[in-house]
């Protein structure tokens, strides 16, 4: 009963995760496709600092809006799985908070302007387009990720929405403790 309410629980939360990755990316359709691109969504790579749930939600995500956004089949294939290897190895760098979304900037740094320049024909240099992108990642992985992050440890409702009862939640929990503890606002409460 108690893997089954797990198992429920941890598909729930990758399907919330994949149509909020979807829904943003389509939204902020004009930045988030092409050689200079900033995807407010990847603030969601942080996810994996909470729960595993974000890894196939990411996945899945990216994969449904890449192929909503009418990209080519490589970049539906290749761009989502540079997401993917972001988000997994982010999972396992959990351990500190500023590790996390060094992995999907730099898979989407390597495997986005392969797909860019060889995939659509962008006509400018490999180096450029590296740079564009990855300039892209650091603003929506670490700025806005980093936002996400602040947010959520503030909030014991949404922290324990990720993982209660599970060891992602100790861990987290244990880890940012201190944190929580030193930023409290009018606005936190117990949900």
């Amino acid at each position: 009963m108690n893997q089954n309410r797990f198992n429920a629980k941890y598909i729930a939360l990758s399907a919330i995760i994949a149509a909020m990755y979807a829904a943003l990316t389509i939204v902020f359709a004009p930045i988030s496709y092409g050689a200079v691109q900033v995807r407010i969504s990847e603030a969601l790579t942080i996810l994996p600092l909470f729960t595993p749930a974000a890894i196939p939600g990411l996945f899945v995500g990216c994969l449904l809006a890449n192929i909503l956004g009418g990209a080519i089949i490589w970049d539906i294939i290749f761009g989502s799985i540079a997401t993917l290897i972001g988000a997994a190895l982010g999972y396992l760098l959990r351990f500190n908070r500023w590790l996390v979304p060094i992995p999907a900037i730099v898979s989407n740094s390597v495997i986005i302007p392969l797909i860019l320049k060889y995939g659509y024909s962008i006509d400018m240099s490999l180096g450029l387009l590296i740079v564009y992108i990855a300039i892209g990642e650091i603003i929506g992985c670490y700025l806005l990720g980093e936002l996400l992050a602040t947010g959520i440890l503030k909030r014991k409702g949404i922290k324990d929405l990720f993982a209660r009862d599970t060891k992602a939640a100790r861990d987290v929990k244990e880890e940012y403790k201190d944190f929580a503890d030193d930023h409290h606002d009018e606005y936190d409460r117990d949900l």
